[in-house]
């Protein structure tokens, strides 16, 4: 038995399960709740850049040399996201009349930075597309995978609910064999989180009631728009992944609206995460993987 999975299998302080009925169902946020975007985005823009700096076939003004040198794809890969987050938080409130898919944001926004950067003449049309395709291979949280296998052993539905469009999100779970039950996009309503239009979607076609459903995610204005259509909120926290203030962030769990609530202090480090989810929602306390390549702390 590997020390990871020695760890796994040592008992923890019991948890007892939440006292009101389970949930029917679990919704999930994916960016960032359910997968590190980030490490995926960061290793691709680099990588790429590395190719086209380094190529011999590939004659770059020296301008554009000069720009890349000043350019932090850790940065570069942060603003990428955040076009990401005004975009759909544009669109939630006046959505366009032509529908856009978040493949079709992430090219554009994509074009629009190198512009801002500087560096254009970096990537062909084509090298472009391939570098979009990071957001269909991310990587899943350490605990992701064992979570939702616990809960689905639970007998409780686990659902994508992202922005990411079908086609996205059907690639993320195939990549990584994810076990949703089911993917849902913001795409089958025509509209983005924060809407309501997408909560109400998501549990009407589930055929469930708003109170018999939990969304899941690390980013409390997205719980915070769930619990206004009567969700039940569950609250993960993932490194550098929530918006708001600290002191925000303080009241909303001093307010007690968000029902589960899986810090990064108050668990085992190894498991956590998702794990820590189906814990407190009654799976057994020695729930425990055997994917010998976790690690604590990071995606796999």
């Amino acid at each position: 038995m590997s020390s990871v999975e020695h760890s796994l299998s040592r008992p923890s302080p019991p948890i007892p399960p939440i006292a009101k009925p389970r949930p029917k169902a679990l919704l999930f946020d994916v960016f960032g709740t359910t997968v590190d975007w980030e490490g995926t985005v960061v290793a691709t823009l680099d990588h790429f850049a590395n190719l086209a700096l380094n190529s011999a076939s590939n004659s770059l003004p020296s301008v554009t040399r000069l720009h890349v040198d000043g350019v932090r794809w850790t940065d570069f890969a942060r603003e990428w996201r955040h076009s990401y987050y005004e975009f759909t938080s544009a669109q939630a409130k006046s959505p366009s009349p032509q529908f856009k898919t978040i493949d079709e944001h992430h090219y554009d926004s994509l074009k629009q930075l190198l512009d801002a950067h500087q560096i254009t003449p970096l990537w062909s049309e084509e090298e472009l597309r391939e570098i979009c395709q990071a957001w269909h291979e991310l990587e899943p949280w350490y605990d992701t995978k064992a979570g939702l296998t616990a809960l689905n052993a639970l007998g409780i539905q686990t659902c994508t609910l992202s922005n990411g469009n079908v086609s996205l999100l059907k690639d993320l779970c195939a990549h990584s064999s994810l076990p949703f039950t089911q993917v849902f996009s913001a795409e089958l309503f025509r509209a983005y989180k924060p809407s309501p239009q997408v909560y109400k979607g998501a549990f009407e076609r589930l055929g469930f009631k708003p109170e018999e459903t939990m969304m899941v995610a690390a980013h409390l204005g997205d719980l915070k728009a769930a619990s206004q259509c009567g969700m039940r909120t569950c609250y993960v926290v993932r490194h550098k992944e929530e918006a708001w203030d600290e002191d925000t962030v303080s009241r909303a769990k001093e307010e007690g609206w968000v029902e589960i609530w899986v810090g990064l202090d108050d668990t085992r480090p190894e498991v956590g995460g998702f794990v820590e989810v189906a814990r407190r929602l009654g799976a057994d306390d020695s729930l425990q993987t055997n994917d010998a390549s976790l690690r604590p702390g990071g995606a796999l």
